[in-house]
């Protein structure tokens, strides 16, 4: 399944997965995490999700808030890739400027695939593709200092997707 694909290699790459079955099991698991972590400033940029979320007074800033909620274009399930662009609302910024990413995708989103995830952007926007495409696996970690690997330097800290039957 491709579900339990992506799951595992997003996983290994220390991102944090859940599985929501609809949109009141997804507002049930954001609340739980925001209520864990103890996040109080939500930014999310996309008034879809936004109202698929639930009733949260959404920050208004992105460079002070807690976490970013986004969507994406894409998943790849071999590779655990979130695959976002600049078509989507604050484009890539929402993704890498925030301290904590959260991703909602859902379940007719994935693909095997690198090669299947260019023929679903080609898909969609045929010959309009987006001017930016980046492809996020996990949290952001680097090995530059010492050859010792740290995460968050260059993007988040902690990087979340809840996948959502469709």
């Amino acid at each position: 399944d491709l579900d339990i694909a992506f799951a595992e290699a997003f996983m290994a790459l220390q991102g944090q997965f859940a599985f929501c079955l609809d949109a009141t099991h997804l507002q049930d698991q954001l609340r739980l995490l925001c209520n864990q972590k103890k996040w109080q400033k939500l930014y999310c940029a996309d008034a879809t999700l936004r109202q698929m979320a639930g009733d949260y007074t959404w920050h208004p800033d992105l460079a002070s808030c807690d976490a970013s909620l986004t969507g994406c274009e894409v998943l790849v399930a071999r590779t655990g890739t979130m695959v976002l662009s600049s078509a989507q609302p604050k484009g890539r910024t929402a993704s890498v400027y925030a301290p904590v990413h959260i991703c909602v995708a859902y379940t007719h989103q994935l693909v095997p695939d690198l090669a299947d995830a260019f023929e679903y952007l080609q898909a969609k926007y045929g010959s309009r593709l987006p001017s930016f495409i980046t492809f996020a696996s996990g949290p952001s970690r680097t090995a530059d200092i010492e050859k010792t690997l740290v995460t968050g330097v260059h993007g988040p800290k902690e990087v979340f997707c809840f996948l959502v039957e469709t």
